[in-house]
């Protein structure tokens, strides 16, 4: 044991002190932040340049209208986005926009209700927010049209809207109540879970892999040899290495998610949901668009499924993943060193790399298979399995 600690403590000191694991380690965590922070900051940034455009309809004698009759004021504006409804030939406006003031043409044909299509005409590629903002209010606006001419109440269809919310909730074999959970979160937090590991394993596998291979084609492992056994060697590169990826892992976690609370105040981001006493009876029975309930609804979802985030036990996920990225990479990572024992160089170990990587990626397949059927005959099988079970079972 005491020369396996002294592999050992090489292992993790050569290592540790390296460029590249010190480079690595703060790299991580900013651009494991910058994929959490940089989505829902990006979705907030508009832009402040002020954007007109003109909306021209045409009649059923396929002219153009004046003030837009039907259409006129059914798009509002916005604070740097202006609508000018115009009496102009299409043609015409098509051939002067690129010097005129406007940054696009909205065309809206007679037969809007048959056919449901309009034309934008602009000069750069519009946002996703100018493109949602017309198509809602025209849908609204169509909506609204189309019940009035069958003689149905807008009120009786917003009261009528409904969004059901599943909740699971486990029993144990008394009937009593056992847990309460989102499975849509479940999933996702199993998911990014069972993709680490593979990542973790196939990453610091290789590691040893190489390893091995360093010390051979240096010769340096027939001096090594001659002092200790080659278990004792190869299970020492094993845990050092694995002691490595924990310790990068650790760090990445505890940055990660400093940077991203940080970040989430300075910028204001995932702000909570407002608690239920502020909800009166009467707000929820309050007239509103349909696809502004819609986009309501759905905003509260995200907001309730943020604050659910919160109420997962991050403490056991936490020890279940090391647990089984331990047990996966002292497997796989004996493997790999196994690998690097047989060949001379890296380049000759393409062909003994494919019988370990299949069961590896396969178990990402069945981690899919687990979500969806938990209880099935392959998620069960596949979770025996020491090859596949560790990505599978945090699925």
């Amino acid at each position: 044991m005491k020369k396996i600690a002294l592999i050992i403590q090489r292992e993790y000191l050569t290592r540790i002190r390296k460029r590249s694991f010190i480079i690595m380690t703060i790299l991580g965590p900013l651009l494991f932040a910058a994929f959490l922070i940089l989505p829902a900051w990006l979705s907030q940034v508009e832009d402040n340049e002020e954007k007109i455009i003109a909306v021209v309809e045409y009649n059923e004698m396929n002219e153009p209208v004046p003030d837009s009759l039907r259409f006129f004021d059914v798009i509002p504006d916005k604070e740097n986005l202006k609508f000018e409804y115009v009496h102009a030939r299409l043609e015409s406006l098509k051939i002067a926009l690129s010097k005129s003031k406007y940054y696009g043409i909205l065309y809206i044909p007679y037969n809007i209700i048959n056919s449901e299509t309009v034309e934008l005409y602009t000069k750069k590629q519009p946002s996703l927010g100018i493109e949602l903002h017309i198509k809602q209010s025209l849908e609204n606006y169509l909506l609204n049209l189309k019940l009035r001419k069958n003689n149905i109440p807008v009120d009786v269809l917003n009261s009528v809207h409904t969004d059901i919310t599943l909740k699971n909730i486990k029993l144990d074999k008394t009937g009593k109540f056992q847990e309460e959970s989102q499975l849509g979160i479940k999933r996702w937090v199993g998911y990014i879970c069972g993709f680490l590991i593979y990542f973790f394993i196939f990453f610091f596998g290789a590691q040893v892999m190489r390893g091995v291979i360093e010390e051979k084609t240096s010769r340096i492992i027939e001096v090594v040899i001659s002092s200790v056994k080659p278990f004792q060697l190869m299970m020492g590169k094993i845990i050092g290495i694995g002691l490595i990826g924990l310790t990068q892992f650790l760090i990445w976690l505890l940055l990660t998610f400093s940077i991203v609370g940080v970040t989430q105040q300075a910028l204001g981001l995932y702000k909570k949901a407002p608690p239920a006493s502020e909800i009166t009876p009467e707000s929820l029975f309050e007239s509103k668009p349909v696809q502004q309930q819609v986009m309501t609804n759905k905003t509260e979802e995200i907001r309730g499924y943020l604050d659910e985030i919160k109420d997962i036990n991050f403490l056991a996920i936490l020890s279940t993943f090391l647990f089984y990225f331990i047990g996966g990479y002292i497997l796989y990572g004996s493997l790999f060193a196994a690998i690097g024992a047989a060949v001379d160089s890296e380049t000759d170990t393409q062909q003994f790399m494919l019988p370990v990587t299949i069961p590896l990626a396969l178990s990402l397949f069945m981690m899919v298979n687990a979500f969806t059927n938990p209880d099935g005959k392959l998620a069960v099988i596949f979770s025996i399995i020491p090859f596949t079970s560790p990505v599978v079972m945090m699925g």
